[in-house]
């Protein structure tokens, strides 16, 4: 049985085809209204006199065909793939936005990749040109000097710019022996800015196409099936995926998160999580640029500063991930900021601990509104519902904008309450994931439902919840345990930051549970006795999911949408 959208039927009006179009119209519509704003950085003084960096929607239009230009004259054509790999800001956003403007493919390079990941993205995805900052430029340049050695004969062009410089930068023309162009804002001439280096030509495209072929020197505008974005997964099991979305996928999103949280051209994000993954993408920067909101840019995280930063802006609403919750509620000092314009804050990319959930609120007098998303969605694809009497803390709510099922290994559908898997349905899911047809096809169900890996069930009355990955379920002498729930038993003890429990072999029970633990340090407090966390493991979850041992760490790996990385934690 599959449950129906949660959007609001009166919300879905007519759409924009393309973010070439959207911007378009917001331009139009809203032309001096402020898009993007830069925020303090982190040591900055608040000063009456200091005046944020903006940029309006109108000037995000003419950036994103002044760059169109420059991306014809460079010899780029639609559907090349370019990639940014570079922290937040505004001219970060306004690269892949105005990629994505000219039809162009978008490829935001995961600063948290390792060199490994950065070289093999860079010679998968097929890209002609990266944009990169004085902090990333020599990680691409050592992975071009590998794929060159591998063989590599693809001419790919190196620009680099900083994530807020106030201009677009100058594209030089790779006609000559150039593929590296220094580019720090527009105060460049096209002889200053040419750093030469070795090279061979940006020539016409000898790779895979991922839209239609224009007409020769004509500009053509992207179609609604376009791809529009070529985002990468972290990859903590093999190699990343190339997930393909299309302007239609990203669009539908924009729309739905519009509609979830009944935003308007009055309300404001905090845009602290990173353009490079898919929930800031789409979320803090596609959404508010649908509404005709506007986003604040933070080069980071920082729970110093986080509170200062949506106070001082105004910000209607926060996007957050649990680990976001985690850093904000450890902080010792009390909250004196006002924040009366916020409206709710906005969970997402894993799930939120319920007692984090209870300890934000009571804490920040804030609502939580917990959501859950995908790459291969365009970010969420589950809501909780707007008002908070119909929300529910630990689930990670409705579907939002499509629809889902929990089926069983033999694909039947789970009854309530029944875990199994989640498959999901509608307008944002991926098409598949760039040249990897095998891994495409495993991705869906035979009758075309996307399969997630997650674990979870529907309650009855349509709510859903995440009990973890199918690959990280612990099956301990037959019986599976989801790791959450040891988990959030865990994180109920007064002396615990944050855990993970995961399955190790065991020659008895064929695998046994060993637990993964951040200690909570401030206010001068001590590691807990690993005899306590024992004991209270078995209160909260009896002898046989009690883990069997307790390891101190000083933090969990993670992934950039803030899901820990379980099998990292599993002994090889």
């Amino acid at each position: 049985m599959s449950t129906p959208t949660n959007m609001p039927t009166s919300t879905q009006t007519s759409t924009p085809a393309t973010l070439r179009a959207l911007i378009d119209e917001r331009a139009a519509q809203y032309p001096d209204k402020p898009f993007l704003l830069t925020a303090l950085d982190d040591d900055e003084p608040v000063a009456p006199e200091r005046r944020a960096s903006v940029l309006t929607f109108g000037a995000l239009r003419d950036d994103c065909r002044l760059l169109e230009t420059r991306f014809r004259g460079a010899g780029l054509q639609p559907g090349d793939v370019i990639s940014v790999f570079m922290g937040n800001g505004i001219q970060t956003a306004r690269l892949l936005l105005a990629a994505m403007y000219s039809g162009l493919v978008a490829n935001p390079l995961n600063l948290l990749c390792q060199p490994s990941q950065v070289r093999y993205i860079v010679g998968h995805s097929d890209t002609r040109m990266i944009f990169a900052a004085r902090d990333t430029h020599a990680t691409i340049e050592t992975a071009l000097a590998g794929l060159r050695a591998e063989g590599l004969t693809r001419s790919i062009a190196v620009i680099e710019t900083e994530p807020d410089d106030p201009a677009p930068p100058l594209l030089m023309r790779c006609e000559p022996a150039l593929v590296e162009a220094g580019a720090h804002g527009a105060g460049l001439t096209d002889s200053a800015s040419a750093s030469a280096s070795t090279s061979i030509p940006l020539k016409q495209r000898s790779t895979p196409q991922l839209a239609a072929e224009p007409l020769a020197d004509a500009p053509t505008a992207p179609a609604a099936g376009d791809v529009a974005l070529l985002m990468y997964t972290s990859g903590t099991t093999g190699t990343p995926k190339g997930v393909l979305l299309t302007h239609r996928n990203l669009l539908a999103n924009a729309r739905n998160i519009t509609a979830e949280h009944r935003l308007d051209a009055d309300d404001r994000v905090l845009a602290s999580l990173p353009l490079y993954h898919i929930n800031g993408l789409v979320v803090t920067l596609l959404a508010p640029l649908f509404h005709g909101g506007s986003a604040v840019m933070t080069p980071r995280f920082s729970a110093r500063t986080f509170w200062r930063d949506v106070a001082l802006h105004a910000c209607t609403w926060i996007n957050v991930v649990p680990t976001i919750v985690a850093y904000l509620l450890n902080a010792d000092e009390t909250c004196t900021y006002d924040l009366a314009a916020l409206k709710f804050c906005r969970s997402a990319s894993a799930a939120l601990p319920a007692d984090h959930h209870r300890a934000f609120e009571a804490r920040f007098g804030i609502g939580v509104i917990e959501t859950m998303g995908m790459t291969e969605t365009a970010a969420p694809v589950f809501s909780n519902p707007y008002e908070m009497t119909r929300r529910r803390v630990g689930s990670i709510g409705l579907p939002s904008g499509g629809e889902a099922r929990v089926i069983d290994r033999e694909g039947r559908d789970c009854a309530a309450d029944e875990c199994g898997e989640l498959i999901l349905r509608g307008e944002q899911v991926m098409g598949g994931y760039y040249k990897r047809p095998e891994e495409t096809a495993a991705a869906f169900t035979a009758d075309g439902w996307l399969r997630t890996g997650d674990l979870g069930y529907r309650d009855a009355d349509g709510y859903f919840y995440i009990n973890g990955r199918a690959k990280e379920l612990i099956i301990k002498g037959g019986e599976n345990i989801a790791p959450r729930e040891i988990d959030e038993a865990l994180l109920r003890h007064p002396g615990v930051l944050d855990a993970a429990a995961v399955g190790v072999p065991d020659p008895a029970y064929g695998q046994d549970i060993v637990a993964f633990v951040v200690p909570r340090l401030n206010d001068g407090r001590a590691a807990p006795d690993p005899a306590e966390l024992r004991e209270h493991c078995l209160r909260e979850l009896g002898r046989y999911k009690t883990p069997k041992e307790f390891r101190f760490v000083d933090e969990l790996p993670r992934g950039p949408s803030g899901k820990v990385q379980r099998l990292k934690l599993v002994p090889t």
